[in-house]
């Protein structure tokens, strides 16, 4: 049996296939506002961190206004996207099963708590969660809130506790906290970012968790 009881997942870059339509959410906004173009992968590394945190490291020398209009900006533009990222190929049904196999289960997400509802009715994966946590209810990754109250809503230790993620900062958030962590290479940061942060394991998809955990 698996020495965890408690899974949290990441969801952007995680769950879902969603690390391209948030990067064009951002430069739609971002061209709207006027303001200085950014590459694409400058915007894909700052997924996982909370809205504001995130648009402040693109733009370290904005203004608070600024920051606050381009966090508008985006969530409308993301809100208003008709286009819903699909989740990548085995979420649903490893979810499904980890649910039967008695786990408790949680997000810990940099989306608000506004967009994750979203996108949990959108999948038919809003009654397998348990517990979730989002970026404008906590401190943003990778300070451990979002994971320390996870762990405390379901009564297990950190050692019990494995985070699933695509990012640093997922990753770093679990080491913050006390607890393991598992890295996917499908979503916004390559595996050498990855590694440094040094997971139990890095896999490239979804189908693997289970091997992860069957193997422990």
């Amino acid at each position: 049996m698996s020495r965890y009881q408690l899974i949290v997942f990441d969801w952007d870059g995680t769950l879902m296939d969603s690390t391209s339509h948030i990067v064009n959410c951002m430069q739609q906004a971002i061209t709207q506002l006027s303001l200085p173009p950014l590459e694409d992968t400058a915007i894909s590394h700052i997924i996982g961190l909370g809205l504001n945190e995130a648009i402040v490291a693109l733009y370290p020398d904005a203004s608070l206004e600024t920051v606050e209009h381009l966090a508008n900006t985006y969530r409308q533009t993301w809100l208003n996207n008709p286009i819903d990222s699909p989740l990548f190929d085995h979420a649903y049904n490893l979810i499904k099963r980890l649910s039967e196999q008695n786990y408790f289960l949680g997000v810990a997400t940099g989306k608000s708590r506004r967009g994750l509802d979203k996108v949990l009715k959108s999948t038919d994966l809003e009654s397998y969660f348990h517990a979730t946590r989002c970026a404008d209810e906590c401190h943003s990754k990778p300070h451990p809130q979002m994971i320390e109250e996870l762990i405390n809503y379901f009564g297990v230790t950190a050692k019990e506790t494995l985070m699933i993620g695509d990012t640093e900062y997922d990753l770093q958030m679990a080491h913050n906290a006390g607890a393991d962590s598992l890295a996917i290479s499908h979503g916004a940061h390559d595996i050498t970012t990855l590694r440094a942060c040094q997971p139990q394991a890095i896999i490239d998809n979804l189908q693997q968790v289970e091997h992860f955990l069957n193997d422990l």
